[in-house]
């Protein structure tokens, strides 16, 4: 049985050779029986599965169903599985991390957007521009011993590069000590009027005309090596440029200089005092002026009173407040004898006299010189009044260099000019929860605490509350989180309202508190009115659009020629490229979104209005050209006041980087943006007949724009006069003018505006080194090297010399 379970074992492994075995070998026998054994064992322990497929294999079923040796089975890859519990947490754990990186990638989406609309994406540091690598120019510094005359100066810049190099004149200012000390010279500005106009009644410091107003004083020439103003002009403006001020011939008459126990500031007494003396010099008593007691706005209303017949006559039946009747009346005072302690002056009552007439003109004591009825009669012309507001608010912070400032301002624009302006604060109430419009008492109280002694009484109030009262209606779009009412974005609404409630101003000036001039007030602005009423409107707009730099446009005729040119013949510049999209000639649309790029080479002349078409139509004040713009011959203009005064280029900002291009409320906005313009800075001046137009407009029409764009282009959709004035701009840096001029003439065919290249919005860095912007940093510093103060390297090394600046009449932004 053994044997054949053998040779059938052996039968199926494929061998026969146990047939073959004898009987008698013993040996061989038991090999054989000993293979079986272990062929038998091997086949047990890999016994093939029952679901076999091969007929060869032996079943497996034969196997014990409790097979349980540990060294028999298979061993399993997991070794231990995880809880479930644990894989719920996990798994949970997984979840909430993905949904709070979704949630902060959504919030730093939502971040990043609101960083880029208002412009303070943080980025890496950008490299440097290139005008911080041009050399400073070193020649602003100069004394009066150093003073020459205008045609001997070599002036440091603007400069040929060959002249540069071949000049021998030394690059550091020149110091003669043994050169006499000149004599400064009176300046008396104020024109010689015909006899068409009534004679100037002279004013004085005191009611009883006993204090006369000194005047203030210049010397002849300029320092050695100053240079020349790089953007604007004298010469064009008709302002002179071969004569300097210092400090104490042009503050010293409104008490600096001096200390306060004499009427003075207290300022300047220290350090360089040459010529400090030569200001009381002309005057009978020689003595300097008590300013401790002044009240200037009853010094207004008394010289106003006195030159009467060189103004229209006013309207007995002026407008009246419409939350507070006209809050008090100053003139009264004038009535009253002088007592010891003379009760506070109250609000807005220059202004208010001047409503009443002229009546009480004959009580302004001795003082008062009434003029005869039929001298009046003879006089064919009268002067325009204007007033002259001065931006504040209600806790600022008056310092002395203010004081002395607003000093100045009112004596030589309002009291030595005659009447002419008047110069009056417009003070904004910072909390709108003062209920200035309700409350006469809160009214009085917070205008007199808002203003120096010496000047109360020559003030309005108002509040942006009370500016949604009067201007209801506007839609609110809170552009960049500002209210459409706030002074920021609707800096003239109260301006509108002053000249609304004041009709007998014919213009009005918008003064803000860091404007300076080192030369006489008074001769600026006439120069100013007198240049602008002069320019024609052909080819004005245009040149409003674009910096004057006489060194590379050359003459002021031929910069005309030049803008012509470029307006009507276009110009090869890459900056086009940048543009907006600009309608094509002749056409009335401006910039449509998904409209075809219909990009003209030239430029559409602007003559007459450029309305869209839901402003106020039909308007009497609206002019019309009197002939076409091809047949006039630089006529239509001349001899035209201007409506609006700008110190700044009138730029197109469409298609620039500027800030508050689309800040438009109440336009219909729908297929495309109303043509418009602005001007950076609001120093300006504005006529009654603009400012009745932005108040309608307003009121009627639920208008505005940004505060720099308002008057601007509510001029440009009216057809009004508006001119950018070339006043002289200085600059700290040896810039190359001709690269100057291409970057702040850098928009589209050579205008400073309307392409992204503009220098206007993200380029406005380049105005870092100027005398005129309103975050310049070389402004302040000549400011105060003038003054005497260390402000910078330069500054201090010039100071330790007794050397201060002698700049000639520069207009200054602090």
């Amino acid at each position: 049985m053994g044997k054949d379970f053998g040779e059938k074992t052996l039968s199926q492994d494929g061998s026969d050779a146990g047939d073959h075995l004898s009987d008698s070998d013993s040996d061989l026998e038991r090999g054989h029986n000993a293979r079986r054994k272990t062929i038998y064992r091997f086949q047990r322990s890999n016994a093939p599965s029952a679901y076999s497929s091969s007929s060869r294999e032996t079943s497996g079923s034969h196997q014990h169903l409790l097979h349980t040796s540990p060294n028999k089975r298979k061993s399993s890859f997991y070794a231990y599985k995880v809880p479930q519990k644990v894989t719920r947490y996990c798994c949970w754990a997984l979840l909430s991390t993905l949904i709070i990186f979704i949630l902060t990638l959504i919030r730093a989406s939502y971040l990043s957007s609101r960083q880029v609309e208002m412009g303070t994406v943080e980025k890496s540091p950008p490299k440097p521009p290139p005008w911080e690598s041009f050399p400073f120019l070193k020649r602003y510094h100069g004394g009066i011993r150093t003073l020459g005359p205008k045609k001997a100066n070599i002036p440091e810049y603007p400069r040929d590069d060959g002249e540069i190099r071949n000049s021998t004149t030394s690059t550091t200012v020149i110091i003669v000590e043994q050169k006499p000390l000149p004599k400064s010279i009176l300046f008396d500005p104020y024109p010689k009027l015909g006899e068409e106009y009534p004679q100037k009644q002279e004013c004085f410091l005191d009611v009883d005309g006993t204090i006369k107003i000194p005047k203030v004083h210049y010397y002849s020439g300029v320092t050695n090596g100053f240079p020349e103003a790089v953007m604007g002009s004298y010469e064009v403006l008709g302002l002179r440029d071969d004569m300097c001020f210092e400090r104490f011939g042009r503050l010293g008459p409104y008490g600096y200089g001096y200390s306060i126990k004499r009427g003075g500031t207290g300022a300047g007494l220290h350090g360089d005092r040459e010529g400090a003396d030569e200001v009381w010099s002309e005057r009978e008593d020689a003595t300097e002026v008590d300013y401790t007691s002044i009240q200037w706005a009853k010094l207004q209303v008394a010289c106003a009173e006195k030159n009467a017949a060189r103004f229209p006559s006013l309207d007995q039946s002026p407008a009246k407040d419409l939350f507070l009747d006209s809050p008090t009346d100053q003139g009264e005072g004038l009535q009253e004898e002088k007592k010891e302690e003379e009760p506070p002056i109250e609000a807005e009552s220059s202004l208010r006299r001047r409503d009443d007439g002229e009546a009480s003109a004959a009580s302004v004591n001795a003082n008062a010189t009434t003029t005869e009825p039929k001298k009046v009669e003879k006089h064919r012309s009268l002067l325009p009044r204007t007033a002259v507001l001065i931006r504040t608010w209600w806790d600022y912070q008056y310092r002395t260099e203010d004081i002395l400032y607003l000093r100045s301002l009112i004596a030589e624009l309002s009291l030595l000019s005659g009447g002419e302006f008047t110069v009056h604060f417009l003070v904004h109430v910072r909390d709108d929860n003062a209920p200035i419009w309700a409350d006469k008492k809160i009214y009085d109280r917070i205008l007199e605490n808002a203003l120096p002694a010496e000047f109360r009484g020559m003030g309005t109030l108002w509040s942006e509350r009370q500016m949604g009262l009067i201007y209801g209606g506007i839609q609110e779009s809170f552009f960049r989180d500002l209210p459409v009412h706030g002074v920021y974005r609707s800096t003239f609404m109260p301006v509108q309202y002053f000249s609304h409630q004041h009709p007998e101003y014919d213009f009005v000036w918008n003064w803000e508190m860091d404007v300076r001039y080192t030369g006489h007030w008074y001769h600026f602005f006439d120069r100013v009115r007198r240049w602008t009423k002069a320019q024609p409107r052909k080819g004005l707009w245009e040149r409003n659009g674009r910096f004057y730099i006489p060194s590379v446009h050359g003459s002021w005729e031929d910069f005309k020629q030049m803008v012509r040119v470029q307006t009507e013949m276009g110009t090869d510049s890459p900056n086009n490229i940048w543009s907006g999209l600009k309608p094509p000639a002749g056409s009335d649309s401006n910039k449509i979104p998904g409209a075809p790029a219909s990009q003209p080479k030239s430029d559409k002349p602007i003559w007459g209005p450029e309305a869209p078409s839901d402003v106020l139509t039909n308007q009497d004040s609206d002019p019309i050209p009197p002939t076409t713009h091809e047949k006039d011959r630089y006529e239509w203009g001349v001899g035209e006041e201007a409506d609006l005064i700008s110190f700044n280029p009138l730029f197109d900002p469409d298609g620039t980087t500027w800030f508050f291009t689309e800040d438009i409320t109440g336009y219909n906005t729908t297929s495309h943006l109303p043509p418009r313009r602005a001007a950076i800075t609001t120093t300006s001046r504005l006529s009654k007949r603009l400012l009745t137009l932005m108040h309608r407009e307003t009121v009627l029409k639920h208008h505005t724009m940004f505060s720099e764009m308002w008057p601007a282009t509510c001029s440009l959709h009216h057809g009004l006069k508006a001119v950018y004035v070339p006043h002289p701009m200085y600059i700290d840096r040896r810039w190359p003018t001709s690269y100057l001029a291409s970057v702040m003439n850098a928009g589209r065919n050579g205008a400073s505006g309307g392409a992204r290249t503009s220098v206007y919005g993200g380029r406005e860095h380049n105005f870092k080194g100027t005398t005129w912007f309103y975050d310049a940093g070389f402004a302040p510093n000549l400011w105060r090297r003038w003054l005497g103060l260390k402000a910078d390297v330069y500054a201090a090394v010039f100071a330790s010399k007794h050397i201060h600046t002698l700049p000639p009449e520069i207009p200054i932004r602090l």
